[in-house]
C-alpha cells in the first residue's frame, strides 16, 4: 500500500475502534492517559482517576499553573524553595566532608507545592476558544486549498471530492453527542474541595475548591465508567454508519491512480495537527472547567507545607 492510502487507513482504523468501543465496551471516549489521583477534601477519599479532562488538567498543570507566566507566584515559591533546599544541601554535605558541598547538585524538587484555586462558572460542552480549537478549522481551510489544486490545473476533482468526504466525516464523528455526554458525566454547581495530584513524591497538589460554580470534579472522576453515561442504541448505529463511510472513502481512494502526492500532502496536513493538538498544553477553560487562582502554599518540609495548608483551610490538608 503506498503513503497516500497509508493515511487514510488510519482514519479509517480509528472509525473501526470507535465502533468496537460503542458497542463492545458501551463507550466512546477513552480512559485517561495520564493518571492522577482525586482526593475529596472533607472526607479524604481518595479515588483514582478515569477522567480525560481531569487527566489533561493535571497533565498540563505546570504549563497552565500560572497562566502561562513565567514568574508567576507558583514558579516564584517553587524556585525559592528548591534554592532553600539546595543550600541546606550544601550545608550538610559541608558538615560532613568538608569542600564537598560544590559537588551536590541541584535537586529537580522540594518538598509539597500546594496550589489553591477556585472554580469559576462550569461551561460543560462549551469549552474555550483558542489556538488548538480555531487550528482546526485552519488546517480544513488549507487541506481544501491543496485538494483544489489538482483540480483547477489539471481538471482531476477526485482529490477535492475525497478531501471534502473526509472533512465532512471527521466533523460529524467529532459532532456526537455522546462525546459530550461522556466527557463532562457529573453534577454540577458543586460545593465540594477536590485535591488533584499524581500521588505520593508528587511535587503539585491542586486544591480547588467549588464555590457553588464549578463542576463535581469527584464524580467528574468516575464519570465516563458511569453506567448512565453508556452509548445508546442510536449513539452505536450512528458509528457503525460513519465506520462504512470511511471504509468507503478508503475504497474510493484506494482508485485514485493521478496525482497522489496531493493526496499525501492532505493526509500530513492532518496528521501533524492530530500531533499538535495531541500535545498541546491547555487551560482548564478550554476543557469548560475555568479556575481562578488563590494563593500557593509551600515550606521546605512536606509536613511543614500539610500544616501551613490545615491552618488557613482547616479539614483539607
Amino acid at each position: 500500500m503506498d503513503t497516500p492510502r497509508g493515511c487514510l487507513l488510519g482514519w479509517v482504523a480509528y472509525a473501526v475502534t470507535a465502533v468496537v468501543s460503542a458497542v463492545g465496551e458501551n463507550k466512546l471516549l477513552p480512559i485517561s492517559d495520564s493518571a492522577c489521583k482525586v482526593i475529596n477534601g472533607h472526607t479524604g477519599y481518595v479515588r483514582d482517576n478515569s477522567s480525560w479532562i481531569i487527566g489533561r488538567v493535571v497533565r498540563d498543570f505546570e504549563g497552565w499553573m500560572d497562566n502561562g507566566e513565567q514568574n508567576g507566584p507558583i514558579r516564584t515559591r517553587l524556585g525559592e524553595m528548591i534554592e532553600r533546599r539546595w543550600e541546606d544541601d550544601k550545608k550538610k554535605a559541608e558538615h560532613n566532608v568538608p569542600g564537598s558541598g560544590k559537588d551536590i547538585p541541584k535537586p529537580a524538587q522540594a518538598g509539597l507545592c500546594v496550589s489553591v484555586y477556585k472554580a469559576g462558572e462550569a461551561r460543560p460542552g462549551y469549552p474555550g476558544y483558542d489556538l488548538v480549537y480555531y487550528i482546526g478549522f485552519v488546517t480544513a481551510i488549507v487541506q481544501l486549498g491543496i485538494a483544489a489544486i489538482p483540480c483547477s490545473l489539471f481538471g482531476d476533482w477526485a482529490i477535492f471530492l475525497v478531501t471534502v468526504c473526509g472533512i465532512s466525516l471527521s466533523f460529524l464523528t467529532g459532532g456526537l453527542s455522546q462525546w459530550t455526554k461522556e466527557k463532562w458525566a457529573c453534577r454540577r454547581n458543586s460545593k465540594k474541595t477536590v485535591i488533584l495530584t499524581r500521588g505520593n513524591g508528587s511535587q503539585h497538589a491542586i486544591v480547588i475548591i467549588g464555590d457553588g460554580k464549578g463542576l463535581d470534579l469527584e464524580d467528574l472522576a468516575v464519570g465516563p465508567t458511569n453506567l448512565q453515561v453508556s452509548a445508546s442504541n442510536t449513539t452505536r448505529v450512528a458509528v457503525i454508519i460513519l465506520a462504512i463511510f470511511w471504509v468507503l472513502l478508503l475504497i474510493t481512494a484506494a482508485g485514485i491512480k493521478e496525482n497522489t502526492w496531493f493526496l499525501l500532502a492532505i493526509g500530513g496536513i492532518g496528521i501533524l495537527q492530530n500531533i499538535y493538538v495531541a500535545g498541546r498544553m491547555r487551560f482548564p477553560k478550554a476543557f469548560g472547567v475555568p479556575l481562578h487562582f488563590e494563593r500557593v502554599i509551600m515550606e521546605l518540609k512536606v509536613m511543614e507545607t500539610l500544616f501551613a495548608v490545615e491552618q488557613v483551610y482547616p479539614c483539607i490538608a
